[in-house]
């Protein structure tokens, strides 16, 4: 067996595998022989048919399965033994797969392309700069979600007048065409220069209006058309009040608090809004913290040189998904999966050579931390401690062992991540909800 390596560039190459017959007629002979001890073929005693009968039936068969597997474990034993990293899977070059004689020839030729990135320098040190953000709440924030909880918990009533806030349902006419449609209009999403027709009203009363200047927000969800017929909203309607819907906000007392967090869990309205704090602050954080650690793996990125081979990446993603994507949707998701592969070879080598390991404990803990946050508001509590084990297990063994892969490549992403935040030139900075809002728009 001969294999060689051409190099066409600084990322991608050609590895070429010559196989002659020692290398695979021993394997396909004793595959043959025992083919023959099991065949059943009619006309003999099962196990009794000649070999050359059996070889004529199924030699050719056991030739290209013994070929497959001997190709398989060398080109995978030549490419671990290389110093680069290997991107996606090799491509077989197959244009002249027809041309080959499996009856009668004796050598055979193969070529696979390969992807690969060496020599990765990575700089983990204090001359690299990044930012680590995390959000302090505010009184207006913590305000309107106190609001929001009460207002979710609270009474239905159809007051005989409308005012600010309400929903009104009526039905709603063009006066110059035939649309027409019933809905629950909320005077929240309506503009602030209309909104004035709408107070006041009571059941029977006419409103017009032009409902593609009068609602702000998104008209075809708002009056429940599809997009197609949002064209038709546009001129003068007439809107028929039928009913008025008021919510009335919850009071701030020991039921509400009860039915927000459950019974005795807060006794007081400080408490109340202590804990309401605690958990915005909590999940803003959680979320501030992905958006820190996606800016963090950016500047490493950018600071590391990665020549990837991209011509060969758009060619394995598109027949690794062969069926499933057009080039076209492969050239415009390429970038995305270029960022995620960069971030994935740079937290790997970090791993090897700072010793970073995901260790199995830590995988189940992770996994733990998923679980209660899918459970967060089941109130199970106690009944999901005592059955843990079960749903961590259940997981990790789901999928046929991917969950496991991904849940260690995540353990091991998180840690690559503590031990870049300790030895980079970290700044710490505090923002407001309207600055973080801010920074994600952006």
């Amino acid at each position: 067996m001969e294999i060689t390596l051409d190099k066409h560039s600084a990322n991608q190459a050609s590895v070429k595998i010559k196989l002659n017959e020692a290398d695979y007629q021993p394997k396909v002979d004793a595959k043959v022989k025992e083919y023959a001890r099991k065949a059943n073929i009619k006309g003999f005693r099962p196990g009794k048919a000649p070999v050359t009968m059996v070889k004529k039936l199924y030699g050719t068969s056991v030739l290209v399965d013994e070929i497959n597997s001997i190709l398989s474990t060398s080109l995978n034993d030549y490419l671990k033994a290389q110093t680069f990293k290997i991107l996606g899977d090799p491509l077989p070059v197959i244009e002249d797969a027809d041309k080959i004689d499996w009856n009668t020839q004796k050598e055979f030729d193969f070529e696979y392309k390969i992807g690969f990135v060496e020599d990765v320098k990575i700089s983990v040190d204090k001359n690299t700069n990044a930012t680590s953000y995390s959000v302090e709440m505010d009184k207006e924030t913590i305000n309107d979600a106190v609001q929001n909880l009460r207002s979710q918990y609270g009474k239905m009533t159809n007051p005989e007048e409308s005012q600010e806030g309400d929903f009104i349902y009526g039905d709603i006419k063009a006066v110059d065409g035939d649309f027409e449609k019933t809905f629950s209009l909320p005077l929240s999403k309506v503009d602030g220069r209309s909104l004035k027709k709408f107070i006041g009203l009571k059941k029977g009363d006419i409103v017009e209006f032009d409902p593609s200047k009068a609602i702000k927000e998104d008209l075809a969800e708002t009056v429940g058309v599809e997009e197609s017929e949002v064209e038709k909203l546009s001129g003068k309607f007439t809107f028929v009040v039928q009913n008025i819907n008021r919510t009335e906000l919850a009071e701030l007392n020991q039921e509400f608090f009860d039915k927000v967090f459950g019974p005795n869990q807060v006794e007081s309205e400080e408490a109340f809004l202590e804990k309401v704090n605690s958990i915005m602050s909590e999940n803003y954080n959680k979320e501030i913290k992905v958006y820190s650690d996606e800016k963090i793996k950016e500047t490493l990125i950018a600071n590391t040189k990665i020549d990837l081979p991209e011509s060969f990446l758009k060619e394995w993603l598109f027949k690794a998904n062969e069926g499933k994507v057009t080039q076209e949707q492969v050239d415009q998701e390429y970038p995305i999966y270029a960022k995620q592969l960069s971030w994935t070879i740079i937290s790997n080598e970090i791993a090897q050579e700072n010793e970073i390991k995901a260790e199995h404990a830590d995988v189940v803990e992770k996994t733990k931390e998923m679980v209660r946050e899918q459970f967060a508001s089941s109130g199970l509590g106690a009944q999901l401690e005592d059955s843990m084990d079960m749903f961590v297990d259940n997981y990790l063994q789901g999928n046929e062992g991917q969950n496991y892969m991904q849940m260690m490549t995540s353990v091991q992403n998180e840690k690559v991540l503590t031990f870049v935040k300790e030895n980079i030139d970290l700044t710490e900075e505090v923002l407001t909800i309207e600055k973080f809002k801010e920074l994600l728009e952006n």
